[in-house]
């Protein structure tokens, strides 16, 4: 969860929804995420809304304790029950992120996941994800989630060399992530993912082979690689902007995804999103599908963003004003807007590019379509989709995706 939110209209202290909000709501799928802001320690590159034990000490007591922080969550699915009233849906989605989740006991997780089932029910076959860092779990805790109905588990490794993992600010050490992996099999995760980043300073093009080796040697079925993006306000950013590291570099970065996608195919993994790739469709993760694809969600914790039929709103960032909220009955929400049919077109052209299939060429205006042809003619997106009603993006667009999804918005 970023940690800078947005400005908006105020959340109606009993959170309710304009009606229109909730028209057709039954045809669409009902997702659930659930955010952890705790962290051991502040990694240099991370902007999420986090906290460490030092952080909050003295900055919410109680309220802001890891201790009471699962009860305090399962109040907001209760208000989420009372807000959306009727809604017949089950959750189609759990996905349990941070921060990092498994700083809390296993109970407390099986906990928030019992929450979400008792109040809304857990549709059939529903994925169930929780992140976790490679220091944070063990053989047992793994098997413990698993048999709290957590389905799927995604490691963040980002890299297998320690000169990487320092830069970064990684707390565990190489080799952990894919000891992880083989764990969670053991533990009967069918599902598992391991995050990567690329373009981290002083990362080689051997270093990233030799990460993406790991990993793909730890035998998971989904894999994440992000650029490495310098958050402003960062120990990273402040470490760049003295001089002490080097900023990332953009030819840099196109060249390793070059290679992440070169050595992920050669070893049967397919992208179905910019980022991911996946050995299996059913290996894809359904939950960032439902985000990418517009569907409904909502999002409980400190800072979590949630959209329901149109209506967009996030909640306040800090634990104890989160938890203060939900004690004296009111929502946690600390804004929201309520999204006009061509705000909803655009996101739909932007997130849905992003994705192997791509989008309708009928989401656009005159100007993205002059603009799909351009793309089309300089090799960014696919003759044969284009030929068949959709905008899909080449290997070359891939790299330019931002950059086409805002031409073709227009």
């Amino acid at each position: 969860m970023p940690s800078v939110l947005p400005d908006g209209e105020p959340v109606p202290p009993d959170g309710a929804l304009p009606a229109p909000a909730l028209d057709g709501a039954a045809g669409r799928p009902l997702a659930f995420y659930l955010h952890v802001p705790y962290c051991a320690t502040r990694c240099g590159y991370c902007d999420f809304n986090t906290y460490t034990a030092a952080e909050l000490r003295g900055s919410g007591g109680v309220l802001a304790s890891r201790e009471s922080y699962a009860r305090v969550l399962a109040e907001e699915v209760r208000l989420a029950r009372k807000v959306l009233g009727d809604d017949p849906r089950e959750a189609s989605t759990v996905f349990v992120g941070g921060g990092t989740p498994t700083l809390l006991p296993t109970e407390h997780l099986g906990a928030m996941l019992a929450a979400v089932r008792e109040e809304f029910g857990l549709a059939p076959g529903a994925e169930v994800t929780v992140e976790a860092n490679p220091d944070s779990v063990t053989p047992a805790s793994l098997a413990a989630l698993r048999e709290a109905g957590f389905t799927r588990v995604s490691f963040g490794m980002q890299s297998a060399r320690q000169h990487v993992l320092n830069v970064l600010e990684r707390t565990h050490t190489p080799g952990r992530p894919e000891a992880c992996v083989r764990e969670a099999r053991a533990a009967g995760f069918e599902h598992v993912n391991l995050d990567l980043i690329y373009g981290t300073p002083g990362e080689t093009e051997a270093d990233w082979r030799a990460s993406l080796d790991a990993a793909l040697g730890a035998g998971p079925d989904h894999v994440s690689a992000y650029s490495l993006i310098v958050e402003d306000g960062t120990r990273l950013a402040r470490r760049v902007r003295r001089g002490e590291v080097a900023a990332p570099d953009d030819d840099v970065h196109a060249d390793r995804y070059l290679v992440a996608d070169e050595v992920l195919a050669a070893a049967g993994f397919a992208w179905y999103e910019v980022s991911n790739w996946a050995t299996s469709p059913a290996a894809r993760c359904r939950h960032n599908e439902l985000y990418w694809t517009g569907a409904d969600w909502w999002g409980a914790g400190p800072g979590a963003h949630s959209h329901v039929g149109g209506v967009r709103w996030w909640n306040v960032k800090h634990p104890g004003a989160y938890a203060a909220a939900l004690a004296e009955g009111r929502s946690p929400g600390a804004g929201r807007e309520v999204l006009a049919e061509e705000d909803r077109r655009v996101e739909r052209v932007m997130l849905e590019l992003r994705l192997a299939d791509g989008c309708p060429l009928g989401l656009l205006r005159p100007a993205g379509l002059a603009a799909a042809r351009r793309a089309l003619e300089d090799g960014l997106l696919r003759a044969a989709e284009y030929e068949a009603g959709r905008a899909a993006l080449t290997l070359r667009g891939r790299l330019l995706a931002d950059a086409v999804a805002r031409d073709l918005a227009d």
